[in-house]
């Protein structure tokens, strides 16, 4: 593996970015806690900063796990709304309880089950936010392209891939990743570039026609 940041540079920005917001202490408590893979709260406030310059009026997450990512997009909701999605009742349901802790509920939808699948019946998305099979993110770009708006924006975490994307002999999920990261760079529709933040946060900017 291979270190995108160095691990004293990632813990200063950290430590620097203590939140005010106890719910987002809470969850990345029980993330650390359970090695449940959260974007934690570098990436977050980056969400939250994104969120703030498009003002959108529709998030989509495909692959939300129990709303870490979803808590910072909503957080910075003027108006709108973030839609959730995750194969998991469970991790949903606990997102919920997230959300009702911290007065979010009202501006969040909240969906069990395949995450494109629910994203495809889903038109005029400002936001688009990938983090679930590493192997189906380039699947999903290409089936929700036509659900977004001009001008929307596709978020993409782990797009370095454990640094693994510049390894001899990639396995199959780097290879899948490969695939993504050259297609939005290469597809004219997307202007793309990749933050070496965290594992990664590829950000793109949608044009139509």
């Amino acid at each position: 593996m291979t270190f995108i940041t160095s691990p004293e540079i990632e813990e200063y920005i950290y430590r620097l970015s203590v939140p005010e917001d106890s719910i987002i202490l809470e969850m990345e408590k029980l993330g650390h806690k359970t090695g449940f893979p959260i974007v934690d709260r570098i990436v977050g406030r980056f969400l939250f900063l994104i969120t703030k310059l498009k003002n959108p009026g529709l998030i989509v997450e495909i692959g939300s796990g129990f709303g870490y990512s979803a808590y910072w997009f909503t957080k910075a909701l003027s108006n709108g709304k973030v839609v959730l999605t995750d194969f998991s009742k469970e991790n949903i349901e606990l997102a919920k309880k997230f959300f009702e802790k911290g007065n979010l509920i009202d501006r969040a939808e909240f969906h069990v089950g395949d995450g494109m699948e629910i994203a495809q019946e889903i038109k005029g998305i400002d936001i688009l936010f990938l983090d679930h099979q590493k192997t189906k993110y380039l699947e999903a770009v290409k089936k929700l392209e036509g659900n977004l708006n001009d001008g929307a924006l596709v978020i993409a975490d782990n797009t370095l891939w454990h640094g693994k994307v510049v390894e001899e002999n990639p396995d199959r999920q780097t290879k899948a990743i490969l695939e993504f990261n050259k297609y939005m760079f290469n597809n004219e529709r997307f202007f793309s570039s990749l933050i070496p933040v965290r594992d990664g946060v590829l950000l793109s900017y949608y044009r139509k026609g």
